[in-house]
């Protein structure tokens, strides 16, 4: 887990403002650590706020030497290029942050404590983000399904479109309620946020859903816990949501989409159902025709960030008509919607 004290600097080279850049704004909306700087050389000059819906005056510069200047400590990949691999221009940045003391935080599939751990100070550190820690989990047995607990995973119609977000926003808002809710990170942003967690497409398939199942069973002290999803059932090239729901047992989920989307954001070729036939699909899985938890997708959470507030709160009725469940974006008005119908 970050030292909550350590200056942060998030490398988001080309990327901040885009969807690409979810682990830089994640940090910033809901990390712990003071950000002084976001590295992007083709925004440099601008403001955090000038890039997206954040409300931040954390400055965009174009070298490391200036975030180091202003005092960053850790150097944090905060963007996620396509695969998850680590592009070889950003080599040099990362030996001139080890050079200069820094430590680092990385998201990336490739490791880079190997990379580097020759090159260390006392004090200087690695956090491979996506390295999965402890024995190989044991094969998944529905053991969670025993559990008296509340168990909320949220599913979404793309990758990219705010289940982190909505799942951090629904746990707080629970927690505000004086229930007793946990989140469950399964993902880089997840994990360096809160400190704890699973890097789920980090773990071989046959061992997804038990390390799922023994993250769930550890947590099963708390009244709800609330799953972070990953991927999409629609999506080609995505395998997670299916280890997550068995994994979980759920028995509640929340459907998280983006407004006005209609296709995927790659590949476009790929159509987006109407949301009642998503909720069908997700449903139909989680309980495996009866088999396992009669898991129910209970309300939706809308990403609006581009909308206008008429337009906005046009798009959230829309979906409560089309669905009949209750639609809320989690940012814009906060989740105290979902959590609601989670209670009830």
């Amino acid at each position: 887990m970050l030292d909550p004290t350590l200056p942060l600097a998030l490398f988001a080279e080309a990327t901040m403002g885009k969807l690409n850049a979810k682990m830089a704004e994640g940090i910033m909306r809901y990390g712990r650590n003071p950000v002084v700087a976001v590295i992007d050389s083709t925004q440099a000059g601008k403001r955090v706020r000038d890039l997206c819906a954040l409300n931040s005056d954390v400055p965009v510069v174009a070298t490391l030497a200036e975030a180091q200047g202003l005092g960053a400590q850790v150097l944090v990949l905060g963007t996620a290029p396509s695969g998850g691999r680590l592009p070889q221009d950003w080599v040099v940045v990362l030996e001139q942050a080890v050079a200069g003391g820094m430590s680092l935080v990385n998201g990336m599939h490739d490791q880079l404590k190997p990379m580097f751990s020759d090159r260390l100070r006392p004090g200087q550190w690695v956090w491979d983000l996506r390295v999965p820690q402890g024995d190989a989990p044991p094969i998944a047995m529905a053991r969670a399904a025993t559990l008296r607990n509340t168990r909320v995973l949220m599913v979404g119609t793309d990758m990219a479109v705010g289940k982190m977000t909505a799942g951090l926003e629904l746990t707080r808002s629970l927690q505000a309620l004086g229930r007793d809710a946990a989140f469950l990170a399964t993902g880089q942003t997840g994990i360096a946020i809160t400190g704890s967690g699973i890097p789920l497409d980090a773990i071989r398939v046959d061992h997804a859903a038990g390390a799922v199942e023994r993250m769930v069973l550890e947590a099963a002290k708390h009244a709800i816990v609330v799953i972070e999803g990953q991927g999409s059932l629609l999506h080609p090239g995505s395998t997670a949501t299916l280890p997550l729901m068995r994994g979980s047992a759920c028995t509640h989920m929340i459907l998280c989409h983006r407004a006005g989307m209609e296709t995927l954001d790659e590949p476009k070729t790929v159509r987006i159902p109407p949301l009642r036939d998503v909720i069908a699909l997700n449903e139909g899985v989680a309980r495996a025709g009866g088999a396992l938890t009669p898991a129910r997708v209970v309300g939706i959470a809308l990403n609006t960030a581009r909308l206008s507030q008429a337009d906005a709160d046009a798009a959230l009725r829309a979906v409560e008509d089309a669905t009949g469940l209750p639609a809320a974006d989690p940012v814009r008005e906060g989740a105290d919607k979902l959590a609601t119908t989670v209670l009830e």
